[in-house]
């Protein structure tokens, strides 16, 4: 038998949480520290850099780890060890041309690259990240491996030495560079390389931790399928996932290039002057994205979880395991992004006290930006539903109608100049409560007995809303007392926090948004569901 201990759906969604917990603490010490170094222009060369780096990144991996882990999922549920050696070789084939192809184009096309965002000064930062694709590519097939057969400790372990290493490395090299005299774009060139040293060290523990688990579980008596039929199979299932993600990723690299464009060509703004404007909005791009970074938690447990239950026609787990990923996500997602908007302006002064001017520009768009962090998770989570009901292409017609319309109105808001870079927020909060709406009712047409949405958001959005008049009822009533100067200010923030998450915690409590059943999935569950009486 597997060294590796198979873990139930909420026990790998409590992993992952659990890692991903402290890789954006580790992100956040890492990305709020270096866009105080690097400041609203610096950012943005990052930005552009890591943009093309998502787009080829996602072309290379997006679809196939999601693939293999279906494949290995239905090959382990029926003890088929051939099954899945064969699909991991033939996978890790694919996977490595495809990194390799990524690769070469950020390091053969940097210039061309760069010039392409509108940001030439970027050369650097690209250059550096090249190599990154290939390896990603590797560490997502080992990945693949693990979380097809529900373990999820591989992956969590890897996903924080990646982003400790970045945090060690590439945040003191940044701050040295640009202390030393370098240009912003060479500073964030070394915010890239520590990113590039943290993606080669967890593909180095993944290759690791495979050779050795691999030999227990790789042998068997089965006949595998073809290597060409696994191909095809991983093809089929990965590709639409590809498309579907790529296809975001390549909007919200054309995005770039249409706001730079708009802002230099028609504006007439300088590439300095148009990176700082395009620096406001990407400097709340690292809140926006927070709450969503709890989504692969749940994706990568409950595909191979529906998979094994949708295999098996149990209709019952399947609702069970949607239902409460549907809830989970309610109750983290909602909180979060009324939160942030809410408290837009304080917590981006408390976070950047060394560009408190861009924290004022950035408070609009985070306004509107932690509404659309919502929508985002709604659309993860109801991506990763289909997909796991095989209906891979349902989620790229969504995504190709709302990227269109983002990109169609951040051409037309930018290009005003009376709004200009205040329409860039505008165009991802359509795009995402477009897709939203649609995957909601896509998914209710896809399961055998339809999701209660009034019965799974109705609470959570009460308790948000008077949990975010609490923090702004707290933040005034505090700012009387507490006003003046940063220490004093950054307190009354952290003190409306503070009691925004205590009135929260206790309306959970108060209105049962989560059930005994919910807890009996959690490791000592039952143990929580007695000391709170469900």
């Amino acid at each position: 038998m597997s060294r590796e201990k198979k873990q139930s759906f909420m026990g790998g969604v409590t992993i992952m949480a659990i890692s991903t917990v402290f890789v954006k603490i580790c992100g956040a010490l890492y990305k709020i520290p270096l866009n105080n170094i690097l400041g609203d222009e610096g950012v943005t060369y990052f930005t552009s850099a890591y943009n093309i780096y998502a787009l080829l990144l996602t072309v290379s991996t997006a679809g196939l780890p999601l693939a293999l882990s279906k494949l290995i999922s239905e090959a382990n549920a029926t003890n088929r060890r051939t099954q899945m050696r064969r699909c991991f070789h033939t996978a890790m084939v694919i996977f490595v041309a495809l990194g390799a192809a990524g690769s070469a184009v950020m390091l053969l096309f940097t210039r061309q690259l760069a010039a392409l965002l509108k940001t030439p000064s970027a050369y650097w930062a690209i250059k550096c990240l090249g190599v990154s694709v290939v390896c990603v590519s590797i560490m997502c097939a080992y990945r693949g491996f693990a979380q097809g057969r529900q373990n999820m400790v591989p992956t969590a372990v890897s996903q924080f030495i990646e982003a400790f290493t970045k945090l060690v490395a590439g945040l003191p090299l940044a701050w040295w560079l640009i202390r030393s005299g370098q240009p912003l774009e060479i500073g964030a060139a070394g915010a890239i390389v520590g990113v590039s040293a943290g993606i080669v060290l967890a593909m180095l523990y993944m290759w690791a931790n495979y050779r050795k688990n691999r030999g227990p579980i790789m042998w068997g008596t089965d006949k595998p399928q073809s290597y060409g039929t696994i191909a095809r199979r991983l093809l089929a299932l990965g590709i639409p996932i590809t498309i579907g993600q790529a296809g975001m990723s390549l909007f919200n690299t054309l995005d770039q290039a249409i706001i730079m464009g708009q802002l230099q060509s028609v504006l007439g703004l300088g590439e300095a002057e148009a990176a700082k404007l395009y620096g406001q909005y990407t400097f709340s791009s690292t809140l926006f994205n927070l709450p969503a970074a709890f989504l692969p938690a749940v994706a990568v447990s409950l595909i191979p979880a529906v998979t094994v239950a949708v295999n098996r026609k149990d209709h019952r787990e399947v609702n069970k395991v949607v239902t409460t990923s549907f809830r989970l996500i309610a109750m983290l997602a909602i909180p979060a992004g009324v939160g942030l908007s809410v408290l837009a302006g304080p917590i981006l002064h408390l976070l950047y006290p060394a560009r408190q001017e861009t924290a004022d520009a950035a408070t609009y768009h985070l306004q509107l930006l932690g509404v659309a962090s919502v929508l985002v998770c709604i659309m993860l989570l109801t991506n990763s539903i289909m997909q796991a009901h095989g209906k891979v292409n349902w989620p790229i017609y969504t995504m190709l109608l709302g990227g269109g319309v983002k990109v169609g109105v951040n051409y037309i808001l930018v290009g005003n100049p009376s709004v200009n870079i205040k329409g860039a927020p505008i165009g991802t909060l359509i795009c995402y409560g477009l897709i939203a709406v649609l995957n909601l009712f896509l998914v209710s047409h896809l399961l055998e007995k339809k999701p209660n949405y009034p019965a799974i958001f109705a609470k959570p959005v009460l308790a948000s809303i008077v949990m975010g008049a609490a923090a702004w009822a707290s933040y005034g009533l505090l700012g009387r007392f507490l006003s003046g100067g940063y220490v004093k200010s950054s307190l009354c923030t952290m003190l409306a926090v503070g009691i925004a998450v205590v009135v929260y915690l206790i309306l959970v409590i108060a209105l049962r948004m989560i059930t005994r059943e919910d807890l009996k999935m959690v490791p000592h569950g039952n143990k929580l569901a007695r000391l709170l009486r469900l």
